[in-house]
C-alpha cells in the first residue's frame, strides 16, 4: 500500500511537470520532449547522445530520434561525433536554444519551489538523504545477476 502511495506521489510530480511547463512548450511551438532534450543536455553535458536521454527520460527511441532530428534542422542542436567511437554522435545546445534553456531552467527551479513549499529546511534535508539512498540501493540492485 506504501508503494502504491508512493508511486502516486511521483506520478502526480510528473503530471505537474507537465502541466507547468505546457504554456511555454505552445508558445514556443515545441513539444515538450523537445524542451526536456534540450534541458537534460544543458543539465548533463557528459551524458550527450540519445542512448543517454532515452535512459534517463525513458523515451521511446523512435519518437526521441524523430525530435532531435527536428532541433537539428531547426538550428537548436548540433551533432558532433565521438572521439574514438565512429558509432557515437554527441548532441550539442547551439547558442540559438540558449534562451529556451534559461526560460526553461527557471520554470523548473520555479516549480521545485511550489513542489517543496511547506517542507522546513530539515524535510529538505532529510528527503536528500532518503532519496540518495534509494538512488545507491537502485544501482546496487542493477549488479545483481539475475
Amino acid at each position: 500500500m506504501e508503494t502504491e502511495n508512493n508511486m502516486a506521489v511521483w506520478r502526480s510530480v510528473i503530471e505537474a511537470h507537465e502541466h507547468y511547463f505546457k504554456p511555454i512548450s505552445r508558445e514556443l511551438g515545441m513539444p515538450q520532449m523537445a524542451l526536456d532534450i534540450l534541458l537534460f543536455l544543458a543539465d548533463h553535458p557528459d551524458q550527450c547522445t540519445a542512448k543517454d536521454i532515452s535512459l534517463c527520460h525513458g523515451f521511446k527511441e523512435n519518437i526521441l530520434s524523430i525530435n532531435i532530428n527536428k532541433l537539428v534542422t531547426e538550428g537548436y542542436l548540433e551533432r558532433q561525433p565521438v572521439e574514438g567511437d565512429r558509432r557515437k554522435v554527441r548532441l550539442v545546445c547551439t547558442e540559438k536554444s540558449a534562451d529556451i534553456i534559461a526560460r526553461c531552467c527557471q520554470a523548473g527551479t520555479d516549480l521545485a519551489k511550489m513542489l517543496e513549499e511547506g517542507l522546513t529546511a530539515e524535510d529538505k534535508k532529510a528527503m536528500q538523504r532518503c532519496l540518495a539512498i534509494i538512488g545507491n540501493n537502485a544501482e546496487q540492485i542493477k549488479k545483481i545477476k539475475m
